[in-house]
């Protein structure tokens, strides 16, 4: 499609020739061309639009790369990789060899920090703020964070750090009252209450200045009347946690205007201290269907833009999740419910609806989730924490000293376990059982199916010790036998009395079914995980070769403790691991990344008979 202006950007430099009317259509044209590119690729649509003006004026008062913008989680950012040189390349967007979803150093030097998962981009800009300040140079650092994003401890660290320094450093709040899912809690309704004049900051500068040369006096004076100005805008307006923290307060702003903003951004320029500028914006600006429904429109995949996403949805396991946890609520009042700002995206949507009381969304606060479902379980109550994979990496502390040194029986539910596809390298699902398997107290499961998921959600709550780990893929799926599709701790052998054994779980056995179900080797579906009884390891012995296959990173993986479990038995049979290589997983879509990695059904069945002939 042709653009008027979109087309001929390929620098930032390029929006300052620009007229406000001029600048208004680019802001169409680039919410066109994201609507359009994510109905084709996937990607995050809501969170997008909401900042298109934003950008646009970030880039029209700094000088980047010089001066690093920085947009936390990055589902801000496609309007910025518009800006700057990849507008030819943004059709690529998310797909094999494209352009991240992301912000991505590797990418382009206008990306200074890699921003995958929420709340770091305070403390990065720390960093750089202080690494310029320490160089002598005069760049700015800005930083671009959301109000959801903010609830994340991390947020907090870098803040109570950031204004006790001098550094060029602003902070801009995208406000837009809504993370991915509602936000709650204290900050939030803070927010709402955050109200300055901009004009006060006007003339601030000219009059601190003007005292300070006030010969012996001056400095005294200003310390003075700085003091007894903050009590009068306690009275007046109400201190808010950013000025109590030590920033210079801006707004707020409307984050779709971008003449008042350009004003904002040239007053923090001017700033002596770190400055914060609180946004307003509108999640899904410019698309109906997203501005109606902001939450269904942060993640999507590709969908008609005309009718907006369908509404029926695909049976997955978040789905088959959240329904049996609703069920099994019904039964037992003491199953609780908790997410870090995921209730749609871990299938919770219902239970949050049903059993409002018993459901808990604690913000984008995955340590404190961890730990606040440890709480409960000391008092009798059955937590599940649904959380990503890669975002339970947040936790690993708490799960090791406030749940699992404890013995305290919470159910970690752990969604999009193993490859998930285009998110990329910061969402993949690969390190979970690496860091899980090293803390004792920790059983972990790995269903293949809906039943298999249903019936480990009902051990976890007869049980009263110990954590419980269900991790489970992104996706359906896959039918399989009777015999195989309900939940047992001891490993099921299909035997057909063969010298080759190949061992998997979850979502990689039904593969492994698929692909070699009519040749001649014993299947092996591993159920639960960890502490395989010696029995089972004696029987594995008998084999002349093994195959695992695992989605996984090989260090700390499933496969390596076996493998070290044979080696002690003095086992010389030849062991095949096929897992995820020792790197990071770049995008692609699931079935071309399982293809890479030798994951798939062609590839399982490929190995495994090549090797036998």
């Amino acid at each position: 499609m042709k653009y008027h202006f979109l087309g001929k950007i390929n620098s930032p430099e390029e929006l300052k020739k620009l007229s406000s009317e001029e600048l208004n259509i680019l802001c169409s044209e680039i919410r066109e061309e994201i609507m359009n590119t994510v109905s084709l690729n996937g990607g995050h649509l809501a969170s997008n639009l909401g900042v298109v003006e934003l950008t646009v004026a970030l880039h029209r008062a700094f000088n980047a790369p010089d001066d690093a913008i920085i947009f936390d989680v990055g589902h801000q950012c496609y309007t910025h990789k518009l800006l700057t040189g990849r507008y030819k390349a943004f059709h690529t967007l998310r797909q094999k060899d494209g352009i991240s979803g992301f912000m991505r150093p590797e990418e382009s030097a206008y990306d200074p920090f890699v921003t995958g998962h929420s709340s770091n981009s305070v403390s990065a800009a720390c960093g750089i703020a202080k690494a310029n300040t320490m160089a002598g140079n005069d760049n700015y650092t800005v930083a671009v964070i959301g109000d959801g994003a903010l609830t994340g401890g991390l947020a907090f660290e870098g803040l109570n750090n950031a204004a006790s320094n001098h550094d060029r450093l602003i902070l801009i709040l995208n406000d837009n009252k809504m993370s991915i899912s509602k936000n709650v809690g204290a900050l939030a309704r803070s927010l709402s209450r955050v109200r300055t004049n901009i004009v006060y900051y006007r003339i601030k500068n000219v009059v601190e200045r003007f005292i300070s040369r006030i010969p012996l006096i001056g400095k005294p004076l200003r310390n003075s009347i700085y003091n007894s100005k903050l009590m009068l805008k306690n009275v007046l307006y109400h201190s808010n946690i950013f000025e109590g923290l030590g920033f210079d307060y801006l707004g707020p702003v409307d984050g779709h205007n971008i003449e008042k903003l350009s004003q904002a951004l040239l007053i923090a320029k001017n700033s002596k201290r770190p400055v914060l500028i609180h946004a307003l914006t509108v999640k899904g600006k410019g698309y109906k269907f997203a501005e109606a429904s902001p939450g269904n429109y942060h993640g999507v995949a590709p969908f008609n833009v005309e009718v907006g996403l369908e509404t029926s949805g695909s049976h997955n396991f978040s789905v088959a999740f959240g329904m049996a946890l609703s069920r099994l609520a019904e039964k037992y009042p003491k199953v609780v419910a908790v997410t870090a700002a995921m209730t749609s995206g871990t299938g919770l949507r219902e239970f949050s609806l049903k059993y409002p009381s018993r459901f808990f969304d604690v913000g984008i606060a995955e340590q404190h989730a961890v730990t606040f479902a440890a709480g409960l379980a000391t008092k009798g109550f059955k937590p599940f924490f649904a959380v990503y994979s890669s975002f339970l990496q947040r936790g690993f502390d708490q799960v090791l000293h406030d749940a699992a040194i404890e013995n305290l029986p919470i159910t970690l539910c752990v969604d999009r376990a193993g490859l998930v596809g285009s998110d990329g390298e910061t969402h993949q699902g690969v390190f979970d059982i690496s860091f899980l398997s090293a803390i004792p107290n920790v059983s972990i499961y790995s269903p293949s199916t809906y039943e298999e998921l249903e019936g480990l959600l009902k051990k976890a709550v007869d049980r009263d010790r110990g954590v419980y780990v269900i991790r489970y893929p992104r996706g359906g799926a896959i039918p399989l036998p009777e015999e195989l599709r309900m939940p047992k701790d001891e490993p099921t052998v299909l035997s057909k009395k063969s010298q080759t054994a190949v061992i998997s779980y979850g979502i990689n056995f039904s593969f492994c079914y698929k692909a070699l179900q009519n040749e001649a080797v014993d299947l092996v579906k591993l159920n639960r995980l960890t502490d395989l009884s010696d029995s089972f390891i004696d029987r594995l012995k008998n084999y002349k070769t093994i195959y695992m296959f695992e989605e996984t990173v090989p260090n700390g993986s499933i496969g390596e403790h076996l493998s070290a479990r044979l080696i002690a038995k003095h086992y010389c049979g030849r062991f095949y691991h096929k897992t995820v290589k020792n790197e990071f997983v770049k995008q692609a879509t699931q079935s071309e990344q399982r293809r890479r990695y030798g994951l798939d059904v062609q590839s399982v069945h490929e190995i495994v008979l090549k090797e036998e002939k």
